[in-house]
């Protein structure tokens, strides 16, 4: 499922940067358990939270986007 490929990267790029789900939440205007749906998977964020994650994170939104799995 893509929603879930999203929140695996956020929450990875989240602890490589040292925030947790409160501070994360804070800085980019959404409650814990919005973001916790969307690391969990259950939530897709929409384009303006993508957009406000990768600035308060300091990556691009190309990092941010999972790449596609390609099977050989």
């Amino acid at each position: 499922m893509e929603t879930d490929k999203w929140g695996r990267r956020i929450r990875a790029f989240r602890k490589l940067k040292g925030y947790t789900q409160e501070g994360l939440a804070k800085d980019i205007g959404i409650s814990v358990s919005v973001l916790g749906e969307i690391e969990r998977g259950t939530r897709m964020p929409s384009e303006n939270i993508l957009l406000t994650i990768s600035k308060v994170l300091g990556v691009t939104l190309k990092e941010l986007t999972p790449t596609e799995d390609k099977e050989y």
